[in-house]
């Protein structure tokens, strides 16, 4: 059977919205080039790259921005896609895969940027494009590790009469993957996706102006335009950034997220459609546009087509029960025989390049930086799961708090700093009490948005199976609500941890002008050493941080996932 690709995508004839959307995309592929070419200037070590506080520089320093965390966005949804996948479909894999992704999590943005800086500057001499690379990888690890949860918990997750109907039609990986796993998880992952792409500008702040080594390096920037605000002490720079900030994150809200939201409503798995659908009036001029619609039958050809490359799948034989248990043996004997060399090696390097007394310092200053962030998440559930559940029942109130969810979480926590400042040596309040909300403001967002997501899957059928039954109360929350958004709040909470132990390494020290706060805890100790450029502290602190993200997420919170994926589950 041959594709006859002119039957299937006929000559468009344009109307009137053509004539509007062809010039917004060649004006949009005009700025992106021109700002491409800007972002890639030559460059040399050392070089100072001015940093204008002028509100008229902002368009232009807001444009870059953007492509650097829509490019990391890109990256990120790739690793998503091979990460997830290899984790949920191969059991060793999955054994290595997951802790790796506690440990990634818990690394810094400072401790990457000071290794990979001076590297990506090295692979790009004399271009400005090596620092532009550091500054894209960073959002990039604040973006990636988020969206890997939330695509591997929706395919840990997948209802048991899905996994049969698809071997029942012997799908292979690649049908499987598009047609059950991805659109199963795309509600949860979808929103996930939003909150990085906030969350994004935590990173963005952090890495467009960072001094690694007692040097600054700075690249054009919304966030190298907010560092210097707040080195000027400038509380107008500081006001525009913000009222530029609001503007680009209702535009992209409007013209990307919200038609994704809408057009990603068709995924939800339910015997009666919603009542109150989410809409977009973007959506809506997209499918009426004829050149895009007829572009839009281009993946359908390529699926059907991917059909025919891709191999058919036979009747799947069970693995052998002794052959399991000899690959397990192999695995764990393998894992015990490098947990040994590593306790070793350590137990050699530690005394010998550090001192027992300043290890034991470290452990000590990850233990109050631990109790803070379990205290915070813990607080953070309590508030904004009820509050998260109740917005992800209802799509019309989703949309409208939707933007101001994005903005809140992508409210960059030190433009925060110098009220915090101000009011805690005003009121001479305790600097490690008053400095830890910031580590949460922009993490606990985590919750929200994949709550909120795990909410708006739940499907109508089942809502109105239970009022019918006359559910209500606590009843309606632990017989349906609970079960149905467990997965999602666990996904939200372990990332929330994580971003927490993150922030911790700008919220421990806090400055305005030429006044520095530093509170006791292991993001203080990073972030002084990351400042002074000792590098082998850095490893240290960088180390103890991920070796007690990785405890508390492996006896806590993997248990809770564990619970989510095999007992918490609406099959």
């Amino acid at each position: 059977m041959s594709f006859d690709l002119q039957r299937r995508l006929p000559v468009p004839v344009p109307n009137r919205r053509d004539l509007i959307a062809l010039p917004l995309i060649l004006a949009l592929f005009f700025i992106v080039s021109h700002a491409g070419h800007q972002m890639v200037a030559p460059y040399r070590i050392g070089q100072s790259l001015p940093i204008s506080l002028s509100p008229a520089m902002l368009p232009e320093y807001g444009l870059y921005t953007v492509l650097r965390m829509l490019v990391a966005l890109l990256v990120s949804l790739v690793f998503t896609v091979v990460y997830a996948w290899l984790a949920a479909h191969n059991r060793y894999a999955e054994r290595i895969l997951i802790p790796a992704l506690d440990v990634l999590q818990s690394v810094p943005v400072l401790g990457y940027l000071s290794i990979t800086v001076t590297g990506f500057i090295a692979m790009f001499p004399g271009s400005l494009w090596g620092v532009q690379m550091a500054v894209i990888f960073a959002v990039f690890t604040g973006q990636a590790w988020n969206m890997a949860f939330a695509l591997y918990q929706g395919m840990k997750t997948l209802p048991r009469d899905l996994q049969e109907a698809a071997t029942l039609y012997r799908l292979n990986a690649w049908q499987r993957f598009w047609k059950l796993e991805l659109p199963f998880s795309m509600p949860g992952l979808l929103w996930n996706t939003m909150m990085s792409m906030s969350g994004g500008w935590f990173m963005v702040v952090a890495s467009e102006a960072i001094t690694v080594s007692g040097q600054t390096v700075t690249v054009p920037g919304v966030g190298s335009y907010i560092a210097r605000a707040i080195a000027a002490r400038d509380l107008g720079a500081i006001s525009w950034a913000i009222a530029a900030m609001i503007v680009i994150i209702l535009l992209y809200d409007t013209l990307l997220f919200r038609p994704i939201v809408a057009w990603a409503d068709k995924f939800k798995l339910e015997m009666t459609a919603s009542a109150d659908a989410p809409d977009s009036f973007v959506l809506d001029f997209i499918r009426r546009t004829q050149l895009i619609r007829v572009l839009g039958a281009l993946p359908q050809w390529l699926w059907e087509l991917s059909l025919r490359l891709t191999p058919r799948v036979g009747r799947a034989r069970p693995a052998s029960p002794r052959l399991l248990r000899l690959g397990d043996g192999v695995f764990y004997a393998a894992l015990a025989g490098f947990a040994v060399w590593a306790v070793v090696a350590l137990g050699q390097v530690l005394p010998r390049d550090f001192g027992w007394p300043l290890v034991g310092h470290v452990v000590w200053l990850g233990v109050l930086t631990a109790c803070k962030v379990l205290l915070l998440v813990l607080l953070s559930a309590l508030l904004w799961v009820p509050v998260s559940v109740w917005i992800g029942l209802r799509p019309a109130w989703a949309a409208r708090v939707q933007p101001l969810a994005q903005f809140l979480a992508a409210f960059p926590a030190n433009l925060l700093y110098p009220l915090f400042v101000i009011a805690i040596v005003h009121w001479n309040l305790d600097v490690d009490v008053f400095t830890a909300p910031l580590m949460i403001l922009g993490s606990m967002w985590y919750i929200v948005f994949s709550v909120v997501g795990a909410a708006s899957a739940i499907p109508t059928d089942m809502r109105e199976a239970a009022t019918n039954l006359g559910l209500r109360g606590w009843l309606l929350w632990r017989r349906l609500y609970l079960p149905a958004i467990f997965p999602g709040f666990v996904t939200g909470a372990i990332t929330a941890s994580g971003g927490a132990w993150n922030a911790s390494i700008v919220a421990e020290v806090v400055s305005w002008g030429h006044k520095t706060l530093v509170a006791d805890g292991l993001g203080a100790f990073i972030s002084q050493a990351t400042a002074a450029g000792k590098g082998a502290d850095i490893a240290l602190g960088v180390g103890v941080m991920s070796v007690y993200v990785t405890v508390v997420n492996r006896l806590f919170w993997r248990r809770l996932y564990d619970i989510a994926s095999r007992r918490v589950r609406l099959d």
